[in-house]
């Protein structure tokens, strides 16, 4: 068992050296990567700030004399999530810890969100009581806030630090008791207004022997599950929810990026896509809308999320963003469209029911689909569970017809 430390032995060595005398102290190896550019390192690392700068193409000599903060952090991160790849796939690193500011929490979990999930990893970091998701990304990180500064060691950060230390050696020294089977997965997206589609096509497909693995779609659930089908995790997609492209176009908090639906097209699996809660763009708090969206319509979900509806002018553009993504598919293919409503709110009765937005999304679409995509169409709304049912059996067929499909019914 080996655990990776990450730091800047320039300003670090002090707190670094403590976490690994706690984790050596517990049997477990320690390789520390040193990550420092501005001094001489506390003690020898066994991946030296040099070996760093080097893996990511430049010169720690070249760093320190561009004296360009920013670009060294870019650098010493790049280079060793290099480094942590590649520990890990000769099999030096079990799990990774990190300790540090703002620059090494950068750093660090930039190495961090190189690995797959699953593999150990903790941060110690002044930043941890803040925005995370810079660091956090799609990866599963754990960030653990320091309370005082990691700057020398007393009673607060030698607890906190060994606290860290032993957590991670608890992590890798017992290796989870976790049932893998051998079944086809499937990726499939959510928001808590298609949950009933979700469920039902999620049991359909369990049913038909397959694993599912439910991500919601807040922006970071979408990019992780593209993410994991680049990694050859997921074997194929029911994109129900693409939510995350309304607030990406118009300028919500919870979009996903521009290369949003593209994973399972450029990587061939079968998918099968919705419209699921594009009738909406996603804000914090109701203060915190921007003034120049005043006057739409909207609808406080919670304290803490406030929904705006999309206007036919905004889903008419997304119709042809999402055509454009599935036409671009190498893959099988299939867009379903629920004609009485894309979300538990966008039905008679509700809030963002508006037929005329609606139409503006599915004749887009329409008109813009290749005739490589299937589509299908059905005078229910998303979380009927006919369509349901008709998304699972849908993908269920083109996992088959590929090969893709499990080996037999499950029970």
């Amino acid at each position: 068992m080996s655990v990776v430390i990450v730091g800047t032995l320039d300003t670090k060595a002090e707190e670094i050296g403590f976490a690994r005398d706690v984790v050596e102290a517990q049997g477990v190896d320690v390789h520390v990567v040193d990550t420092g550019v501005v001094g001489e390192p506390g003690f020898e690392a066994e991946t030296s700030a040099s070996d760093v700068a080097e893996a990511a193409g430049t010169t720690l000599e070249e760093l320190q004399e561009e004296a360009d903060r920013g670009e060294a952090m870019e650098a010493m991160g790049n280079g060793a999530a290099e480094i942590a790849q590649r520990l890990h796939d000769e099999g030096v690193l079990d799990g990774v810890l990190g300790l540090g500011g703002s620059g090494n929490t950068s750093i660090a979990t930039t190495a961090m969100r190189a690995l797959p999930v699953g593999v150990p990893k903790l941060m110690v970091s002044t930043m941890a009581s803040g925005d995370t998701e810079p660091y956090v990304g799609s990866q599963d990180i754990m960030m653990l806030y320091s309370v005082a500064d990691i700057e020398g060691l007393n009673q607060l950060s030698r607890q906190v630090i060994a606290n860290a230390a032993l957590a991670m050696v608890g992590m890798v020294a017992n290796e989870p008791d976790v049932e893998v089977e051998d079944r086809p997965t499937i990726g499939i997206t959510m928001f808590g207004v298609t949950t009933p589609c979700v469920q039902t096509a999620r049991e359909r497909l369990e049913e038909k022997g397959y694993e599912t693995i439910v991500f919601h779609a807040t922006g970071t659930g979408g990019r992780a599950m593209e993410s994991l089908v680049e990694e050859g995790v997921i074997d194929g997609v029911l994109d129900v929810t693409t939510t995350e492209w309304a607030d990406e176009l118009v300028g919500g908090v919870l979009n996903a990026g521009p290369d949003r639906l593209e994973a399972a097209g450029d990587e061939g699996i079968p998918q099968v896509v919705s419209t699921g809660a594009l009738d909406m763009v996603n804000f914090g708090p109701r203060e915190s809308v921007p003034e120049a969206f005043e006057g739409r319509t909207f609808h406080v979900h919670n304290p803490q999320v406030t929904l705006m509806r999309t206007t036919p002018e905004e889903n008419a553009e997304l119709g042809e963003i999402i055509a454009e993504k599935l036409n671009a598919a190498t893959g099988p293919t299939a867009l379903a469209l629920p004609l009485g409503g894309v979300s538990a709110i966008d039905v008679e009765g509700e809030d963002f029911h508006d037929p005329e937005a609606d139409a503006a999304l599915f004749d887009a679409l329409r008109s813009s689909l290749d005739d490589d995509v299937e589509l299908l169409e059905m005078e229910t709304d998303v979380n009927d569970e006919a369509f349901a049912t008709t998304l699972a059996e849908t993908l269920d067929e083109y996992m088959r017809d590929t090969g893709h499909g499990p080996a037999s019914d499950g029970v």
